[in-house]
């Protein structure tokens, strides 16, 4: 994700700040520092007191939500799922799957996972609490006690938060496995979705006559459910098809001795942003429009294409699936790959090819 800090790894998954995360962390130490007990830390007596509690509670508060996120990636990797990454954010932490699994049971105890993991923590806190008391009782005048407390409140409301049945929130995924058992996987998404956004827009008719937040999560969900859904029916109905049946098989080709502003026109002349590079029968790389874009006019004569193109090229076999093409250009955001049998050029496959297909599919 763009814009995020490594900060290390847990179970082998690189775990990121983003920078929106950076900026929410004084927010939310602010809002603790200015509300009185049992919510925050605002009348102890001592303002640096005060805020250096609300800072380590809100720090506390992300580190559950990280283990909540743990919680899905544990169960995903047991079921083989590639995890790329786990990035805290705005609204606390995305994991970032390489794919989630098509079988209902597996979805449904991924995505019930986090939340298990904040009512355990939330419950587990309160258990805490109590036993503490019992044993010393002067501990419930502390701000340990305090801190625990919110602590818990918070993951208890967190974990059942997140079973609301809105997608594409954990509530919505538990929803979409529940509908995958007894219909087709896009239809279920797409119902799935659906009720995403109607909570969506209640949510956001309630925030806005009480709290800009619950505006700000509206958004997210809303356009998050639709992003998803339309991801999921093009996946699906991509997978009918090999890439052998979409790709370009003419394969036009330049040579790393080719100077960009030649490289220009030749692909204005034949219209498309993205070539393999050749050495006879040898491929060196791939060069596109976004490659030379960047080259100053009076440097264009002097710059071969060699010194932009990108050498490490994404590639796939002719037999793989449309979807997997898709799922590739995705990831690595990229426009376009080449088609290869044993090192062997054979096509090349652009977004605008599969959405043509698709295109013609559905009509």
């Amino acid at each position: 994700m763009n814009g995020s800090l490594k900060i290390g790894s847990i179970m082998g998954i690189p775990i990121k700040l983003h920078i929106t995360f950076l900026l929410i962390l004084p927010v939310f130490a602010l809002v603790f520092a200015t509300n009185p007990q049992p919510y925050g830390f605002a009348d102890i007596g001592s303002i640096t007191k005060s805020y250096a509690l609300s800072l380590l509670t809100t720090i506390l508060l992300f580190g559950c939500i990280l283990l909540h996120e743990l919680g899905h990636s544990y169960i995903a990797k047991g079921y083989g799922v590639e995890i790329k990454d786990i990035t805290l954010l705005l609204f606390g932490g995305v994991s970032s799957m390489e794919e989630i699994p098509r079988e209902p049971s597996k979805e449904f105890k991924m995505a019930f996972a986090g939340p298990l993991v904040s009512l355990i923590i939330g419950f587990g806190l309160v258990g805490l609490n109590i036993a503490a008391v019992a044993i010393m009782p002067v501990y419930e005048a502390t701000y340990v006690y305090l801190m625990v407390g919110i602590l818990a409140s918070i993951n208890i409301i967190l974990g059942l938060f997140n079973l609301i049945p809105a997608f594409p929130m954990d509530g919505g995924r538990l929803l979409r496995a529940w509908l995958a058992k007894r219909m087709s996987y896009v239809k279920a998404t797409h119902l799935a979705a659906s009720f995403g956004k109607m909570f969506a827009f209640i949510m956001g008719v309630i925030g806005w006559f009480s709290n800009p937040w619950l505006i700000l999560i509206a958004v997210f969900v809303f356009f998050s459910a639709s992003e998803e859904d339309k991801s999921t029916t093009v996946t699906v109905s991509l997978e009918k098809y090999r890439v052998a049946d979409v790709m370009t098989k003419d394969v036009i080709s330049v040579e790393p001795e080719m100077i960009v502003e030649d490289f220009s026109h030749f692909m204005f002349e034949n219209k498309h942003l993205g070539y393999p590079v050749m050495k006879g029968n040898s491929l060196k790389g791939i060069v596109t429009f976004t490659d030379i874009r960047n080259v100053l006019p009076h440097e264009r004569y002097a710059t071969l294409v060699s010194d932009v193109m990108t050498r490490e090229v994404i590639s796939l076999p002719s037999d793989a699936s449309a979807a997997e093409a898709f799922k590739i250009m995705t990831v690595n955001n990229i426009g376009r790959v080449l088609v290869t049998d044993n090192d062997t050029v054979k096509g090349i496959l652009s977004r605008t090819d599969l959405m043509r297909l698709l295109m013609l599919a559905n009509e």
